[in-house]
């Protein structure tokens, strides 16, 4: 499986990770490290506890983490998901609501992680 490949699977963009990290060697090592990052954890720890600080600050992680990856659609949906508690906003959602667009992270997440680890396997 090729990187170009790994990425048409978990709907990212190679080649907005390529012009983030420039080279093929990067946009592989740190997809790699997207998992032990520890990002995702927060925030899933963050969203148990409804600790509106936390899901701002993890949330606002992987958006960012996400987005030099070129991985745009968990960017956007933990970027909807930090805006919602970003400080000086007011909330506009309920709980419940913000349980389902975690809800959506997390899936986005799982699907994402899975094709890395499919990728990395491929790779050995």
């Amino acid at each position: 499986m090729t990187l170009q490949e790994v990425y048409a699977q978990i709907g990212g963009s190679y080649e907005h990770a390529l012009q983030i990290m420039k080279k093929d060697k990067m946009v592989h090592k740190y997809l790699l490290k997207l998992e032990s990052s520890g990002v995702y954890d927060a925030l899933c720890a963050a969203c148990e506890g409804m600790n509106p600080t936390a899901i701002f600050e993890s949330g606002h992680a992987l958006k960012g983490v996400s987005a030099n990856l070129g991985l745009d659609t968990l960017s956007a949906a933990a970027s909807e998901l930090t805006e919602e508690f970003r400080p000086g906003n007011a909330r506009r959602h309920s709980d419940e609501e913000v349980q389902a667009m975690f809800a959506r992270v997390k899936e986005l997440y799982t699907r994402t992680a899975a094709g890395i680890k499919e990728y990395e396997a491929s790779q050995n």
